[in-house]
């Protein structure tokens, strides 16, 4: 029977409601705590709690948390939010982008780099298939408390750089579509400022997956047309998660992507989040808009835009958080 992996436990994909498809949670990544930049640290899970409780009553249902073991995770602390706050979270086995591996390992002397670059791609491999299958790695309040969980991952990630893609993030690319092949988890992207996701299909059809089990995070960030429907054509989702940074493009670029994408037929690729990852975007750690936002605000007026561009915005909005979430999480072997 077809699934989606929560941190709470199975269930049935009819059941996943009203979706963000990447987010960050609970948090405290080696790179950024060795630099002592505290506003990318989300360590508070009781304000992280009550940021996934305002979610919530806003109408939400659940989220895609996006942290991988190099960012940081604890994914103990976020299924107990979950619990608490009934929302549904979706974790994250694989690695996150390069720049980011020169950080310690909580607890040890080599670095995230080191540890990837002694392993072969079949044994990390293994590592993201245990992840989705018994458990994923966390780090705990006391930073070097590295330790395995039994909370299990819903969709295997991987990484590149800012136009670049080193051997290393290769390395990772085969990973995590290994470990996709084994055990049907949906796969994600991240592509630094939007960039490298054609090349990263090189790499992913290589190893035999279907690219219509991966999603490409970012894409917001690179407002390119030609590029989106690229990336469309393969059959691929397409991550627009920059909502509410205007410090990167207004809203009218990403609606205007959107809408230009809906035009060419792909309604059914697109997944929408914000991407919260910075003490500075929540409303309770500072006084930001916080995760409300997307519903409060935001789809109002991609709901107004479409409708005077003649795209029906209610079955646009229904499609962008609940259809193609549910169809993107589920599990498959592709």
């Amino acid at each position: 029977m077809p699934f989606i992996r929560t941190m709470q436990g199975d269930i049935a994909p009819e059941n996943l409601g009203f979706t963000y498809a990447h987010e960050h949670i609970v948090c405290r990544p080696p790179h950024w705590v060795e630099r002592g930049e505290s506003d990318l640290l989300l360590d508070d899970p009781e304000k992280s709690c009550q940021e996934v409780a305002l979610f919530r009553e806003a109408g939400g249902r659940s989220i895609v948390d996006a942290t991988a073991i190099d960012y940081g995770r604890d994914p103990e602390a976020v299924r107990a939010i979950a619990q608490k706050t009934g929302v549904q979270i979706i974790g994250t086995a694989g690695f996150n982008k390069g720049f980011l591996w020169d950080a310690k390992m909580p607890g040890q002397e080599r670095t995230f780099a080191d540890w990837i670059d002694s392993e072969s791609e079949d044994r990390l491999a293994q590592f993201v298939i245990d992840e989705v299958e018994q458990g994923m790695w966390g780090i705990g309040a006391a930073y070097d408390d590295v330790h395995p969980t039994k909370v299990r991952a819903g969709q295997v990630k991987f990484g590149t750089g800012y136009n670049s893609m080193s051997p290393l993030e290769i390395k990772t690319i085969r990973a995590a579509c290994r470990a996709h092949l084994q055990t049907g988890a949906p796969v994600h992207s991240h592509t630094e400022a939007g960039t490298m996701a054609l090349e990263q299909m090189r790499i992913i059809r290589e190893e035999g997956v279907d690219l219509s089990c991966v999603s490409f995070g970012h894409m917001d960030r690179n407002p390119d047309p030609w590029m989106h429907r690229r990336v469309a054509e393969t059959g691929a989702y397409l991550c627009f998660d920059g909502i509410a940074k205007v410090k990167y493009n207004p809203e009218s670029v990403r609606i205007r992507c959107i809408l230009d994408l809906v035009k060419a037929g792909h309604q059914k690729q697109i997944l929408i989040s914000g991407d919260t990852a910075r003490r500075s975007y929540y409303s309770t750690y500072t006084h930001a808009v916080g995760l409300p936002y997307i519903i409060t605000t935001w789809i109002p007026r991609l709901m107004e835009q479409a409708e005077e561009e003649g795209i029906d915005g209610r079955q646009l909005v229904e499609d962008l958080f609940i259809n193609n979430p549910r169809t993107c999480m589920t599990f498959r072997k592709g």
